[in-house]
């Protein structure tokens, strides 16, 4: 007999890793991120604890399971701006369409996920690495695209900037969502609270990155 076919077996091993997400989320909500194991979360997937950590090396990265969008994100719409279009104004464009659309990973993820992840230190602090490893990658897409030498720390002090707007604005939707308001609410809340904050970076960032 021939082998699985690799389009089947990448199929398949997605299903696997939904699964397991799907069932550990339930269970996050249900029992809390805490008090959940990975081997409840084994035998409610009926997978072996071995193929949990096969397809997420930490229990944080089950609650977390868009982190590598999340992660390479501000860096690729960076990458991807129009001709003549700064960081700052692509990044600017890009948060007003995800507030429109209620993106997941710009904070839209609903009471009881919110609730969940500010019930549980363990996290809070996977939240805040991530912010980190976030400013980190766009820091690298900068020096890149602006051709800065390896000790320019305009590159570092530019996603700081950047990064640190993205961070304030998912915290503020985050604090929205576990008050209770609708997304619909949310959004227009953030529509002017991101014109206030990239507007505060006008001054220095206008002109840096243009493509």
């Amino acid at each position: 007999m021939g082998s699985e076919p690799m389009g089947l077996r990448e199929s398949k091993k997605q299903e696997t890793r939904q699964l397991i997400s799907d069932h550990a989320t339930r269970l996050f909500i249900e029992n809390g991120f805490e008090a959940t194991t990975i081997a409840d979360i084994a035998v409610a997937a009926r997978v072996a604890k071995k193929t949990v950590t096969n397809y997420f090396a930490r229990k944080e990265d089950l609650a977390f399971d868009r982190q590598e969008e999340f992660v390479e994100g501000l860096a690729r719409i960076v990458s991807d701006r129009a001709e003549g279009e700064s960081a700052l104004a692509a990044l600017h464009r890009a948060f007003l369409a995800g507030v429109e659309r209620h993106d997941p990973v710009i904070g839209f993820s609903g009471e009881v996920f919110a609730r969940m992840i500010a019930d549980s230190p363990t996290l809070l602090a996977r939240l805040r690495e991530m912010h980190d490893q976030r400013e980190a990658a766009l820091a690298g897409l900068l020096a890149a695209e602006t051709g800065a030498a390896p000790d320019d720390i305009t590159p570092r002090a530019a996603a700081a900037q950047l990064g640190g707007a993205h961070r304030v604005l998912f915290q503020q939707i985050l604090e929205l969502t576990l008050e209770g308001h609708s997304d619909e609410r949310i959004a227009g809340t953030l529509a002017g609270s991101a014109d206030r904050v990239f507007g505060l970076l006008a001054g220095p960032l206008a002109d840096y990155a243009v493509k």
